[in-house]
């Protein structure tokens, strides 16, 4: 009887074979820096915008050639009327944000920490939310008159409200489970507000904020109607009185750039003060 030849043990040492794995190059689209493509778009409209002013299919009495109107634009700042008229307007939009952000954040605050400050006043401030702010100017001069007083209560009111909102959804949608927590650990009520209900409504206040911002814009365009001699309305109505196209786009890109400007100071706010909150940029 033959017997099968006996194996052999496995080696106890054995040769693993690496790969090293290179990734691939990203994209080209990917490699352009980004305030590239955010700038493409802008820069491809305002060619298109000079093509047709210089060609003639728009009529200049119509809409004037972006050459015009930054021509206009360096003769009003040689003039010093580009100046005063953003001062105005800024000083206008700045006391109006502060009225209109102190009022949103004791309104949100009472409401949304107190269930009976819901009940009492949650329904009215609703009740007023729905009101086209804009028609409420002529009650507005009935009130304050033609000075500056009904031009910063439109832009409180037109801020109150989105800011409002956002901050009393932020506190009433903090994590239960956070309360309970800081509860537990031993945090009185104001610890418990100050530590934990306020930072983490913040993000969602910051948001209420951004449409606060646009709003208070778009209030200034409607407040400046109401008998004003200075600020960018006032430039862009006398120039529709006398069909100055320009004029009138020039301040129409002041309002723009201006809000723009306020919108990146509250990005630089949120990153700045929810650093410790990650969240998703994007892929």
């Amino acid at each position: 009887m033959s017997l099968a030849p006996a194996r052999k043990p496995p080696p106890t040492d054995l040769a693993v074979e690496t790969e090293t794995i290179v990734p691939e190059p990203e994209s080209g689209h990917q490699r352009v820096p980004r305030w590239v493509v955010k700038a493409a778009s802008p820069v491809v409209l305002v060619i298109l915008w000079q093509i047709l002013g210089s060609s003639g299919v728009l009529e200049r009495d119509v809409l004037a050639p972006p050459s015009d109107v930054f021509a206009t634009a360096v003769e009003m700042a040689a003039e010093g009327r580009l100046s005063s008229a953003i001062l105005a307007s800024l000083g206008r939009v700045a006391l109006g944000l502060v009225l209109g952000i102190v009022t949103a954040t004791v309104l949100a605050t009472i409401t949304g920490l107190f269930r009976r400050g819901e009940d009492l006043l949650d329904l009215p401030v609703q009740m007023l939310r729905t009101v086209p702010v804009i028609g409420l100017i002529p009650l507005l001069i009935v009130w304050f008159g033609i000075g500056e007083e009904p031009k910063v209560a439109l832009i409180g009111l037109a801020v109150t409200f989105p800011l409002y909102m956002n901050l009393f959804g932020g506190i009433r949608n903090v994590d239960a489970a956070l309360v309970e927590a800081s509860r537990t650990l031993g945090l009185g009520r104001l610890d418990q507000i100050r530590q934990v209900i306020l930072p983490a409504a913040l993000p969602q206040a910051l948001v209420g904020l951004r449409y606060a911002l646009g709003s208070a814009w778009l209030a200034l365009v409607f407040g400046e109607t109401i008998n004003t001699t200075s600020g960018i309305g006032y430039e862009m109505n006398t120039a529709r009185e006398y069909f100055q196209t320009d004029v009138i786009v020039v301040c129409l890109v002041l309002y723009a750039l201006l809000g723009l400007v306020a919108d990146l100071i509250v990005r630089g706010l949120e990153r700045g003060l929810l650093s410790w909150r990650p969240a998703f940029q994007g892929q």
